[in-house]
């Protein structure tokens, strides 16, 4: 099967959800976290990435979200990114929720993103939640009002998902018609829930099949890069639109 049964869906569909992991963001430059090549091989992510390294670790927390932060300067959405705005514009996706913390959806024009996992674009104390600079936490400042530790704002490992993004999330999943599923290995509970909760079709573009994706019941599978297959997808629609 195709982009053309893809662009078939999306045209029968009257509400269409993108539900979107780490592949999104790797052809923009962005390492992924669990493949042969990704973050998770050589940093284990319960030193660097948890509530406990927030609090009893803190200079390796604080080197590694920097160097996170300072690694999206140049990075940029792809034609993927910008093909799903579009998408959202003539009324084809109601929501995007995403596993990714870079806002390279926002960037490319989507305004109705859920950030599951939140951001590390934006900062704020840990202690009393005061919002801060991006160059402050770059810049090894403390809280100008508590001076307590700065942080991304990030879901760490040992944090609950944001429940405003989450249940919105759900609410989307539950009324949709299709679901699409970009770049994840449906690995990371409970976003890998989500797709079961859904009534609608079922489609998952990856560069590859995991162990873990096999055992949802996918109604479309399209194997490669996110990027190309959402713009073969946009050539045979055309300028379909629902507004």
């Amino acid at each position: 099967m195709t982009a053309e049964t893809l662009a078939h869906l999306i045209k029968d569909s009257n509400r269409t959800v993108v539900l979107t992991g780490a592949g999104m963001s790797t052809e923009s430059g962005i390492p992924d976290f669990r493949s042969s090549t990704g973050l998770w091989q050589n940093i284990d992510p319960r030193i660097v990435a948890s509530t406990e390294s927030l609090q009893k670790n803190y200079e390796q927390f604080r080197e590694f979200y920097q160097m996170r932060i300072t690694a999206l300067v140049n990075c940029k959405p792809h034609q993927g990114h910008l093909i799903l705005a579009d998408f959202e514009k003539r009324g084809l996706v109601s929501l995007i929720a995403t596993q990714n913390v870079d806002q390279l959806h926002q960037q490319a024009g989507s305004k109705n993103v859920a950030e599951l996992h939140g951001n590390i674009v934006s900062i704020r104390c840990q202690k009393c939640g005061k919002p801060h600079g991006k160059e402050q936490f770059l810049n090894y400042s403390i809280c100008t009002y508590c001076s307590g530790k700065l942080r991304p704002n990030v879901v760490l490992f040992g944090e609950t998902l944001p429940t405003e993004a989450w249940e919105r999330t759900l609410h989307e999943i539950h009324e949709a018609d299709l679901v699409i599923v970009i770049g994840t290995s449906l690995e990371v509970y409970p976003v890998n829930q989500m797709p079961s909760m859904s009534k609608g079709k079922l489609v998952y573009i990856n560069r590859e099949q995991t162990s873990t994706s096999l055992h949802y019941s996918f109604d479309l599978v399209l194997e490669g890069s996110a990027g190309e297959i959402l713009a073969d997808v946009h050539r045979e629609l055309g300028d379909f639109k629902k507004l």
